[in-house]
């Protein structure tokens, strides 16, 4: 069985294991508030080019995204997302259980238009019941989107004008980053987005970390998050095995290095399933593949390949992803070519 079902399957990058394990013994402050984890953090400070970053780091993505999203936010707000966006479809409501709606807006391939957010605030704003309603707190955005696709400079550069002439903070869920900086043709950069958002966060659960995100704000941004990272539960006592990680990833560019791997791998399938005549459902540029299958040709790849269900296209055929990974072997994508 081959598997292209997630690009986090396997365990974490072979450095990272064998940083953990050299530094397994030794006794460190906990809470992050330790020597690894302050020289992570100078890491990503310098790769973002700001100086004056805070940097906190978290296990998963939805427990960063409902701790962000719930501090940045008051009671009476909401948070501005596409309709396809992770906390509206596949964060099973962990936003709303804060106690603050997603205001979904309809999204283009997968992204939110600057035009789009801009009318939905103004017009909020001009409504005469507005007091009875929920308030567009923020705007949340991930690159690469939930079906691959990326932001470009001027359109990160566009929402973030918007967020600014209206007062309310710009926040990027980064979860698969690495692969959307490594993706050809992109203009964006880390220092693109640290200048573009509020808020972000670089993933390393599906970029080669064991597990955890860090999160990056302008500085004042969130007063006594530290606080409140304790109050959601995300703040890790063992700290330092969050700053060991991220500290690998950041060490000759590793981050980038596994990232353009993953791309390749998807590249090379990409190029496999036009030339035998799949239709891709939409264009990614990233390390996630969109294909429509017929399903009777769906449950017969089922047989030997393992892959995600996303959307039912028609009665007779299904929308499925193939995700490649910082791991993905070049054997097993040949072996995947060979069965189509």
């Amino acid at each position: 069985m081959q598997h292209f079902d997630s690009d986090y399957m396997e365990g974490a990058h072979p450095r990272i294991m064998r940083r953990l394990l050299e530094t397994n013994m030794e006794k460190t402050p906990g809470y992050g508030l330790d020597g690894y984890c302050e020289e992570a953090k100078a890491k990503i400070r310098r790769a973002c080019g700001s100086p004056d970053a805070e940097v906190y780091f978290m296990v998963g993505g939805t427990q960063t995204n409902s701790t962000v999203i719930d501090a940045l936010l008051r009671n009476y707000e909401g948070v501005i997302a596409a309709d396809t966006g992770h906390i509206s479809v596949h964060e099973a409501g962990a936003i709303e259980s804060c106690g603050h709606k997603v205001l979904a807006l309809p999204g283009r391939d997968g992204k939110i238009a600057a035009d789009d957010a801009e009318h939905y605030i103004a017009t909020f704003l001009k409504d005469g019941n507005r007091e009875h309603m929920v308030a567009p707190g923020m705007v949340y955005i991930s690159h690469p989107t939930e079906y691959g696709t990326l932001y470009t400079r001027s359109e990160l550069e566009a929402l973030s004008g918007v967020c600014r002439r209206y007062g309310i903070p710009l926040y990027l869920d980064g979860a698969r980053l690495g692969y959307g900086l490594a993706a050809m043709g992109t203009d964006v950069t880390l220092e693109t987005i640290a200048a573009a958002c509020d808020a972000f966060y670089i993933g390393g659960t599906k970029v080669g970390a064991l597990f955890g995100e860090a999160v990056v704000t302008r500085r004042g941004l969130i007063p006594h998050f530290f606080t409140i990272i304790k109050q959601h539960g995300a703040l890790l006592a063992k700290g330092r095995l969050l700053g060991i990680q991220f500290d690998e990833l950041f060490t000759d560019d590793l981050y980038t290095e596994i990232s353009r791997h993953a791309i390749k791998m998807a590249e090379k399938l990409r190029v496999a399933f036009a030339e035998r005549g799949y239709r891709f459902h939409i264009q990614s540029p990233t390390n996630q593949i969109f294909i429509i299958l017929d399903n009777e040709k769906m449950a017969e790849l089922a047989k030997n390949v393992s892959f995600s269900f996303w959307e039912t296209a028609d009665e007779n055929h299904t929308v499925v992803r193939i995700a490649t990974s910082w791991a993905t072997r070049e054997e097993d994508v040949d072996a995947l070519i060979e069965m189509l």
